[in-house]
């Protein structure tokens, strides 16, 4: 998919196995957050959710939901934003 970072750039900027920051920009509908944690974490087969932090626009149009998680490759994090994608509410990734 032409919208995620390529393999390769993953992989140069990035050591793996090791942490990864997940940004998710989305409209501030009820229940968005939960369902971004619930995508990262059943994607990841976490047992728990991942701790993260929210922040809101200004005027409340979107919020910013920001997740650090440890991923083992960089075809894990392509797995990660592909399962997002899937996510009622989610405008962008970064």
């Amino acid at each position: 998919m032409s919208r995620l970072p390529p393999i390769e750039l993953l992989e140069a900027t990035h050591t793996f196995p090791g942490p990864y920051l997940f940004k998710i920009i989305g409209t501030p509908e009820e229940h968005l957050v939960a369902r971004v944690v619930a995508a990262i974490r059943e994607e990841l087969l976490h047992v728990i959710d991942p701790a993260y932090s929210l922040r809101e626009t200004g005027s409340g149009s979107h919020v910013a939901i920001t997740i650090e998680v440890t991923v083992t490759c960089a075809q894990e994090v392509h797995a990660v934003y592909k399962r997002l994608l899937t996510v009622p509410g989610v405008l962008l990734m970064l």
